[in-house]
């Protein structure tokens, strides 16, 4: 049975630790912070399983489950794009705004399975733990995020340089049974909406942080693991009308705090090793599968946000204007960008081993430009809205009141459109440009992948410089000085 939203939803009534507002959350599913939230989700599992989009969704892997098809280790170029095609639909449910839906971490999960045997190399039962483990969240279908960098502190030290030990989650015992780990990690987006998390370092660690390098995952709803929300965009929404964006997409970031978690031996994965902390990511395609699945959800968003563009231009009636042509066609420009490179990745994609991974360098060219790139459209699009996105009504309920509804036709017109229409494409502009929810999507696609020296770090020892440099010596072997 293909996992639905029912499914999820149910799942997630496990006793979680949710703090929010100084206070202990209890159940979340029907909670008014979170509840729409969960519904969209939900409703990603319902697409899936709606019988018309199995064959698109899903794939039957080799257990026999029905799941959806990020969970798939493609083995050529037309099942990577089979399984891209999958990963757009769904983010077109949400118009790219679920930043962390739950084929991300699936696709981080495929990266590393693809390399089992730098596992094997690190220990065979760490090993066999990973592989049971990827085993069992694909044929359930699990939702997991993840959490993999330590809270901001003294940013001028390692993890094992700070004021407080276990500050950042580390091993501070073990036994037969497992690992106890105590302290704390982020940035727990989805959190709140996922099953599990899989804790670990994405960054470079330094000799002597040992008990800081390890990867392990948990099940949320486990004894000492606390959620720590931050402020619920979903609650502050007045109505879907008001806030078309943040009252269904807010996926919540949280800080977890591990406070001294037992994980038993076959959820460790990595086990006081800093180099096998990076290298399941970096030398598996463990970090160009989830960042790859994360430009295909920005080309969707990018999509969006540019439609919302030309309507607004078509609603105040400029969009014959020379220099609204031109910020439209710059839009346009930025958008096909990231969608070309995307089909890039694709088509000079890798072999690894059988596997067929899309293009690391072309990967992270993509990620220096998105993060130049989405700031530069939300600029854009503000450009465009000016003061209209401002001089909105203050709710839902002045449509409600027979005088303020006759002032606001008066007010808000269009050519095009009536003044109920034209509102409600202003402030699905705002909640996508200008709210906080848009504030914090903008913060998101910028640092998500990491701050823009890092990004381009990984562009700059992932590019073919020799090739590059070798065409300079030829050329320059052909002439000399005059002599």
């Amino acid at each position: 049975m293909t996992k639905t939203g029912q499914d999820h939803m149910d799942s997630l009534r496990d006793g979680r630790s949710v703090y929010l507002n100084g206070e202990l959350v209890g159940e979340v599913v029907d909670h008014p912070a979170y509840r729409n939230a969960i519904r969209t989700t939900a409703g990603l599992y319902d697409f899936q399983a709606a019988p018309e989009n199995q064959e698109l969704m899903t794939f039957v892997s080799p257990t026999g489950a029905r799941v959806n098809r990020s969970w798939h280790l493609p083995e050529s170029y037309d099942e990577l794009v089979e399984r891209r095609r999958a990963i757009e639909v769904w983010a077109e449910q949400t118009n790219g705004f679920l930043g962390r839906s739950p084929d991300h971490v699936a696709s981080s999960l495929c990266g590393m399975m693809m390399r089992l045997d730098l596992f094997e190399a690190h220990g065979e039962k760490r090993a066999a733990a990973f592989r049971d483990y990827f085993e069992y969240v694909r044929d359930n279908d699990q939702f997991v995020s993840y959490v993999v960098v330590g809270p901001q502190a003294d940013r001028s030290k390692g993890v094992g340089g700070q004021a407080e030990d276990f500050l950042t989650a580390g091993i501070c015992d073990e036994d037969t049974q497992g690992i106890t780990v105590k302290g704390a990690k982020m940035l727990g987006t989805s959190c709140i909406l996922a099953n599990e998390v899989l804790l670990g370092t994405i960054q470079p660690m330094r000799p002597g942080e040992e008990q800081y390098a390890f990867s392990a995952a948990v099940p949320l709803g486990v004894k000492g693991v606390k959620i720590l929300s931050r402020k619920s965009y979903e609650a502050a929404a007045v109505s879907e009308f008001d806030n078309p964006l943040s009252s269904k997409f807010d996926e919540n970031d949280a800080v977890i705090y591990f406070d001294e978690v037992k994980i038993p031996w076959e959820r460790v994965f990595v086990h006081r090793d800093p180099a096998m902390c990076y290298a399941q990511y970096h030398e598996s395609p463990a970090h160009v599968f989830h960042n790859y699945q994360a430009q295909v959800r920005l080309m969707v968003k990018l999509r969006f946000l540019v439609g919302v563009a030309r309507k607004v231009a078509e609603t105040t009636n400029v969009i014959s204007y020379p220099q609204v042509v031109e910020s439209l066609g710059r839009l346009a420009g930025q958008a096909a960008l990231i969608e070309g490179m995307v089909y890039g990745m694709e088509a000079k994609g890798r072999w690894v081993g059988k596997y067929y991974a899309p293009d690391r360098h072309l990967m992270y060219a993509s990620q220096v430009q998105a993060q130049q790139m989405y700031p530069q459209i939300i600029q854009a699009i503000r450009q465009l809205t000016g003061g209209g996105v401002i001089m909105m009504p203050s709710s839902i309920q002045d449509f409600a009141s027979p005088e303020t509804a006759g002032y606001i036709e008066k007010t808000q017109q269009s050519p095009i459109m009536d003044s109920e229409n034209r509102v409600k494409l202003f402030k699905l502009a705002w909640d996508a440009i200008g709210s906080e929810f848009a504030s914090r999507h903008t913060q998101y696609e910028m640092f998500y992948s990491g701050a823009e020296f890092a990004v381009r770090n990984h562009s700059f020892r992932t590019y073919g410089w020799e090739r590059a440099t070798d065409m300079v010596d030829r050329f320059m072997t052909g002439y000399d000085l005059l002599r």
